[in-house]
């Protein structure tokens, strides 16, 4: 009985503590800032205890997945509620709201469409004329080639009789003779000086 009551005090204090006496229990409380260290305690360094580098990594994953988790669900029972409440006291409203954007988008994609048929026929009608117009282009370059096929033809062609002309006056073995004497007969001189304008102002005379 004794061991008992040693384990207990204060019921024991109480117990054999007479009726007409205060009651006053000894409470064990924390020191103040200005108490110092214990002797006990003074050369007493806290260590923390060791963390596994791979431990902590993989519960900060799942500590982060779970709030993840948390939140979504969370957030989907307040939406469920949200929307349950919503369709409580708005349900008819809801209801005209979405048939009248089920009707708006009808006639927005009417309207969509016939936007697009005016488009296509724009587009169609502005490629028939830059094909017509590639069309003309090109009848008119191969034309203008045409054209200088054919210049350059007549040049070549004129450019043939008018060295057929200038050939009659070459000087061949045959006429040789003939031309040396013609040039005996015939001397020029061409010690001679021009203006501006090509006018012989003076000539040497021939010696």
């Amino acid at each position: 009985m004794l061991r008992a009551l040693s384990r207990c005090h204060a019921p024991a204090v109480r117990l054999l503590s007479p009726r007409t006496a205060v009651m006053v229990e000894t409470v064990r409380g924390r020191k103040s800032r200005t108490d110092p260290k214990a002797k006990s305690k003074v050369g007493r360094v806290k260590t923390p205890p060791p963390v596994d580098p791979v431990e902590m990594i993989v519960l900060k994953e799942r500590f982060t997945e779970y709030n993840l988790i948390l939140r979504a669900l969370r957030l989907e029972f307040k939406e469920q509620m949200l929307r349950k409440k919503y369709e409580e006291e708005v349900g008819s409203v809801a209801e005209e709201r979405a048939k009248r954007e089920a009707e708006e988008h009808r006639s927005l994609m009417a309207l969509n469409d016939a936007e697009n048929l005016r488009m296509r026929k724009i587009r169609e009608q502005r490629m028939l004329k830059e094909a017509e117009a590639a069309e003309l282009k090109k009848r008119e370059a191969a034309i203008l080639r045409q054209q200088e096929l054919e210049d350059y033809i007549k040049e070549k062609e004129r450019q043939i009789l008018q060295l057929q002309e200038e050939a009659k006056d070459f000087i061949t073995p045959d006429n040789l003779d003939q031309r040396i004497e013609e040039a005996l007969d015939n001397p020029k001189n061409y010690n001679f000086a021009i203006d501006k304008e090509g006018r012989v102002v003076k000539r040497t005379a021939f010696q």
